[in-house]
């Protein structure tokens, strides 16, 4: 049977955390990437900031036959829950409860996306260390190291330091060259030459990552009316061949919310094997609020010339406890959006195929 294929991939400690008999399938990041390579489909990396979103995607998933991830970044779900209100520990509770509820039967990732150190001290790594651990105790079963930020050699020594701690957990592999920038700032492209030499450095510290985020000129954010979306295929493209030559399966592409359809579906093709959608679940998740509180989050926003997402925290318990309706509505609307961007990622059936692929491990 499938499921039993994918049980053997479910890690030690997330059998110590469900139970024997419990049905939900979480399985090893390493598994999902190592196995996926060579398929030619886009695992979707969902990051729900608010949680009524989640059996919309899951119900979305089932149907499809599609492999997918559930991530919170450290600003959006850190050990002080973020600006979510959600801390590793939460957030995986969430995922869990809405997988057994809806009788989710396909497997998943959870993921620990951008563990971000934007600096090499050891107050830094310190409390990334502390972040990992209990992503890794919550749950997780993948994490993006994200130190962009530094200088390459800087880069991968920070990496070889904070992976140590996934040593034996058979965690998904994720690091990153290049920060995708926000709506309104010019991007800096990540360079074949950057990810030879980033890519061989760690490589010759016997680190061998899965995946490799990069700036391919996306962006984050919602964008603003009449700006153009400029992704550079080409040279996504000589990356990937650059990055499968140290062994990875694939590069991860962030940024991905108001990306044309028309697009996303040319990204598989150039080697994208991870796309992170995050802000679209926000919009979709204030589609669905209550007309009135959604009023007091955009009021609230402006009185703090802070962007809407920070007002989700502050907002929390009142979002949580909206009338079953608008959460039906929420779940209604995310599921009509995960379908179209798995069907859009070349995703539909994508956990049959990784089964296949399994059969031979």
């Amino acid at each position: 049977m499938i499921s039993d294929r994918f049980r053997q991939h479910i890690p030690e400690h997330i059998k110590s955390l469900l139970g024997s008999d419990n049905k939900v399938c979480i399985i090893s990041g390493s598994a999902a990437f190592r196995y996926s390579g060579d398929l030619p489909f886009i695992i979707m990396g969902c990051n729900p900031r608010i949680k009524h979103v989640i059996p919309g995607i899951m119900r979305a998933a089932e149907e499809l036959d599609a492999l997918v991830a559930f991530e919170l970044s450290a600003t959006e779900g850190g050990l002080d829950g973020g600006y979510t209100g959600q801390t590793p520990e939460i957030f995986s509770q969430n995922v869990i409860e809405y997988a057994e509820s809806v009788r989710f039967s396909k497997p998943f990732i959870i993921h620990a996306d951008h563990v971000t150190i934007k600096s090499g001290a050891d107050g830094e790594l310190a409390a990334a260390g502390l972040l990992i651990d209990a992503q890794l105790k919550a749950g997780y079963t993948s994490f993006a190291i994200d130190a962009s930020f530094n200088p390459i050699k800087e880069n991968i020594t920070i990496v070889s330091k904070l992976l140590s701690r996934l040593q034996d957990t058979n965690a998904g592999v994720e690091v990153e060259l290049g920060e995708v920038t926000p709506v309104g700032r010019e991007s800096n492209l990540t360079t074949v030459d950057d990810v030879e030499e980033f890519l061989g450095g760690l490589s010759a510290k016997g680190i061998h990552p899965h995946l490799l985020a990069i700036d391919n000129g996306s962006k984050s954010g919602n964008y603003l009316d009449g700006q153009l979306v400029n992704i550079d295929l080409q040279r996504t493209g000589e990356i990937f061949e650059t990055a499968k030559r140290f062994g990875l399966s694939g590069l991860v592409q962030h940024g991905i919310t108001g990306t044309p359809l028309r697009i996303v579906g040319k990204l598989a093709d150039y080697g994208i094997r991870k796309g992170n959608i995050g802000t679209l679940w926000q919009n979709v998740a204030h589609a669905g609020l209550p007309p009135d509180l959604v009023d007091e989050m955009r009021d609230w926003s402006r009185s703090q010339k802070r962007d809407i997402k920070y007002a989700t925290r502050v907002f929390i318990d009142s979002i949580n406890s909206i009338p079953a309706e608008d959460r039906k509505l929420i779940a209604d609307l995310a599921y009509r959006e995960a379908k179209e961007f798995i069907t859009a990622f070349q995703a539909k059936g994508s956990v049959s195929r990784l089964a296949e692929t399994l059969k031979n491990v």
